[in-house]
Parts: structure tokens; C-alpha cells; sequence
């Protein structure tokens, strides 16, 4: 694919986190140019610009959750943190030239497929309008923070938000808090503020399980290494790949295995926490791996200090200065911080997204988010999603998913460039045979054990998650078989 070939096909991405950075990095390594990035911030990054909160970190290992083909040498740690790995995604903007291709604080409200011109009508939030070809959505599934709906909430005197949207300004030291929520944000931060307020309302929906995260800084002579011999730092990468991959068959399939961390889990929380009280609400009474399994190496210790509550009873509502839960209890507090996630569902959310005969996405999705591969959605022409429904990982990098769905989509491209004055629309019963096969490989996995999850949607299916091994899914995405699509003529090619 050249520079040349690809100027007749105008390519629009949205969003600039992994996703988005992997395919215009791709887009430029194969000579194509006439591309544009639109990102709703006024920097790049996704959910590693947005999440700034206290001790963010990754859970994946930082040589594994970072481009293949863009590796570095010196990680501080075996687990990446948030500002550094936000600097490795600036430093891909800067290094492959991205920089003249993105449009900062231009958050797409709309897009609508005219089929008479064949191309995407996209509006933005300042009255901003693009025209493309093709688009690209890598908007991601954690973006748009869930806010639980409590009564009494516009009546709080004291200071409130989001763990995604944290407020550095505010000064937690002295004061008495109230953290809502214990998923996997609230397991990273809670830690940092414990020494810091006077007094911690911990309100807990359900426990989550918790496993001793293996982290450490990383020698300098092992930095030294990684950089001196390229081809071990490839090893080891993979090592970590395949470690991780070997996972995947007690989520899917022999969810048994988990036990035994499970196991680990219990042993650590009787290691850590001494209350008994505590302990016990601690250790969830779901099946393991059904929520997802979260890593911590002070979770416990935070927790078990004498300054903090661990709240079980549900949420009544929230009056002028405390949180009251269903027993009457009250819990007075200066400030709440919502550790509740994210909408991750709800794809592509808050956007209005219209494909071909005026069909919105939300109709086309009424039963449950679903797309060919996660990628093509049938009747949206020339719309490829990245980070789409159920390719969503529990044991492994969704960076190397995200390269997978990359390099399909420039395999699409490359369909199109061969047909001129066509637009490529996956085929509705090719979408379906595939959404059926997700759902019957979801039957028997661990997240089909009975427990509510982020992972499913508000009908109780899953969309989010991939059941099986990553490499099957690379596989799946290696080759586009033009047959699985239609390619429709366009008015305007005459």
C-alpha cells in the first residue's frame, strides 16, 4: 500500500490512547498520510492521560503492555506506572511524527454515513465537521466514568468526584473521606490515601480478590541488558506473553484452576488483615475469576487500619455533609471519591453513531453490542472499531489485541484500495455466525458462573469479554476474507 494509492481514501480515527496511536503508526509505516486523529482532550494518551489518580499503575507487565514493534529498554518496573507509560505513548506521537496529524479538544458528538457521497459526516462538540471514507473508532471501553445514581447527592456540601477525573487541587491531608466503590482503581489508590486522612469511610458492594502483585523495580544492570541485547528483551517479552496466555484455559474453560489462587488470595488476606471482622468481608463469596481478579501488594494492610471503615450495608443516600447507609448509620465526611468504574458496555458512548438507511447503533445494538471480530458492525460501511465488543481480555494485554484488530483493519484497507468507488460492509449473517460463536465459547467460561460484572451488559450478556487465547484471535485477524463482506458501489462513482 503506498502513500499514493491510499490519498483517495480519507481515513478519520477517534481517539488517541493505544488504540488510535498503533493505527496511525501503521497508517504512516505503510506510506499512507491522508489521515486525521481526533482527540477530545487537549493530550494524547486515553485512560493513561485521564486516570491520574494515587498509585495508577498497570496490571500487565510494561515489556508486554507496549507496542511490538516500539519496544523499551529502560521501564523503571516489571508494571508499568501511569506517567510513565503515558511518556512511552508521547514519545511514539514524537517519534513516528503523529503530532501534525491530531486535532485536540475535538470531541466527537455524531457520525453519520451519507450513502449517496459514501462517507462519514462527523460532528464535534465545538461545531467542528469532518468528512472521511473510512472511520476508525479507538474510543477504548474504559473511558466514560460510571457515576452511581444516590439520592441526596446535589446536596453535598463537601467535595466530590471521580477517581478518573481526580482532583489533585484538593487536599485529602486531615480530612474524613468516603471512598465508594473497591474495584480495581479503588485497590490502587485507597492505599495512598489511607495515611493521609483522618478518618476513611470504605463503602464495599462486593469484595474483590486480590492476589500479591509480582513487582519490582528493575536493576540497571537488567535495563543495561534489555538494551545491549535486543534479542533478550524480545524473550522476555514473550515469556511474559506466554506465562500470561497459559491463563486463559481457567477462565474458559477449566475454571477449577482458579482455585487455587483463590487459595492465595484467602491465605494473604489471613496474612494481612488482622481484624477478623474485616477479613471477612474481604474475602468475596463469588467464584473467582468471575469478577475481575485484581493485584495489590498493600490492599489488605490499607485496609486493615483502625482509621478505616469497611462498609458493607448498601447506600441510602447522601445528605449535606454524610453518607447514610440502609441501617441509618451515618458516616459524616468532608469529601467522596467514586471508585466505581467505568460504562464499559456501552460502546463508543456518548457519541450518535448512523449508519446506512438513518439505522443508529443503538437500535442496531438493542440485544446486546455486537461486531464481526469486534471490528465491523453490518450496515455501518467503512466503519472499523478498535477495542470493540468481546475482545476484551482477562489474562493477557489488550495491547496485543489491539495490534491484532491493526493490522485486520489495514488488511481492509488494502481491500478497499483494490476496489475503487466501493464502500466494504461486513454481511449480516457473517456477523451473526460470529456473535453466536462468542456467546456459545462464553458457555461454561468462569464469567458465566452466575456473579454481575462490569462484563456484562444491562440484559445480563456478555460483550465485553474474549473467551479464549489471543492467539487464536490474531489468527482470526489475519487475513480479511473478502467474501465476508459486500462491497457496495457508491452513487458518487458514477
Amino acid at each position: 500500500m503506498t502513500n499514493s494509492g491510499a490519498a483517495s481514501r480519507n481515513i478519520l480515527i477517534i481517539g488517541t490512547g493505544f488504540g488510535g496511536l498503533c493505527m496511525a503508526i501503521q497508517l504512516k509505516l505503510a506510506g499512507i498520510h491522508s489521515f486525521t486523529m481526533l482527540e477530545k482532550a487537549p493530550g494524547v494518551g486515553g485512560t493513561w492521560r485521564d486516570n491520574t489518580y494515587p498509585g495508577a499503575a498497570c496490571d500487565v507487565q510494561s515489556h508486554l503492555y507496549s507496542f511490538s514493534f516500539e519496544p523499551r529498554h529502560n521501564w523503571s518496573r516489571k508494571f508499568g506506572l501511569q506517567k510513565e507509560i503515558l511518556d512511552y505513548m508521547e514519545h511514539c506521537v514524537e517519534k513516528y511524527g503523529l503530532g501534525e496529524h491530531i486535532r485536540f479538544n475535538q470531541e466527537v458528538t455524531a457520525a453519520t454515513y451519507d450513502q449517496a457521497a459514501g462517507q462519514w459526516q462527523v460532528e464535534t462538540a465545538s461545531g467542528g465537521r469532518y468528512d472521511a471514507d473510512v472511520l476508525i473508532t479507538a474510543t477504548g471501553q474504559l473511558n466514560q466514568p460510571a457515576y452511581p445514581d444516590i439520592p441526596g447527592t446535589d446536596r453535598f456540601r463537601g467535595h466530590i468526584f471521580h477517581s478518573a477525573r481526580w482532583d489533585h487541587r484538593y487536599d485529602l491531608s486531615g480530612k474524613s473521606v468516603a471512598v465508594i466503590g473497591t474495584g480495581a482503581s479503588a485497590i490502587q489508590f485507597v492505599p495512598e490515601i489511607v495515611p493521609k486522612v483522618s478518618k476513611l469511610a470504605l463503602f464495599q458492594r462486593s469484595a474483590s480478590w486480590v492476589l500479591p502483585k509480582p513487582d519490582r523495580p528493575f536493576k540497571v544492570w537488567e535495563q543495561s541488558l534489555f538494551r545491549s541485547l535486543p534479542a533478550w528483551d524480545r524473550l522476555y517479552r514473550s515469556m511474559i506473553y506466554w506465562k500470561n496466555e497459559s491463563r486463559a484455559l481457567a477462565f474458559t474453560r477449566f475454571s477449577g484452576l482458579l482455585e487455587l489462587f483463590a487459595i492465595q488470595a484467602r491465605r494473604e488476606a489471613r496474612k494481612r488483615v488482622k481484624n477478623p471482622e474485616k477479613r471477612r468481608l474481604l474475602i468475596p463469596d463469588y467464584k473467582i475469576g468471575c469478577k475481575r481478579i485484581l493485584i495489590s501488594n498493600d490492599w489488605y494492610t490499607a485496609v486493615d487500619q483502625p482509621h478505616v471503615d469497611l462498609v458493607t450495608q448498601p447506600i441510602d443516600h447522601i445528605e449535606e455533609d454524610a453518607v447514610v447507609t440502609r441501617d441509618g448509620h451515618r458516616y459524616p465526611v468532608d469529601a467522596i471519591i467514586y471508585g466505581t468504574g467505568f460504562r464499559a458496555t456501552e460502546f463508543l458512548a456518548p457519541m450518535t453513531i448512523t449508519g446506512s438507511g438513518g439505522i443508529g447503533l443503538n437500535e442496531a445494538w438493542r440485544k446486546g453490542a455486537e461486531a464481526y471480530k469486534g471490528i465491523s458492525v453490518s450496515g455501518f460501511p467503512n466503519l472499523f472499531i478498535l477495542y470493540g465488543p468481546n475482545t476484551n481480555l482477562a489474562h493477557n494485554s489488550i495491547v496485543f489485541m489491539l495490534e491484532s484488530q491493526v493490522h485486520y483493519v489495514m488488511d481492509c484497507l488494502r481491500e478497499l484500495l483494490q476496489r475503487p468507488g466501493t464502500a466494504m460492509d461486513v454481511k449480516n449473517d457473517i456477523q451473526a455466525a460470529f456473535s453466536t460463536r462468542i456467546q456459545q465459547g462464553l458457555e461454561g467460561s468462569v464469567w458465566d458462573s452466575g456473579c454481575t460484572s462490569w462484563y456484562l451488559d444491562k440484559n445480563g450478556k456478555n460483550t465485553v469479554n474474549w473467551p479464549g487465547f489471543t492467539f487464536s484471535y490474531r489468527l482470526k485477524t489475519r487475513h480479511v476474507e473478502a467474501s465476508d463482506y459486500h462491497f457496495i458501489p457508491l452513487v458518487t462513482a458514477g
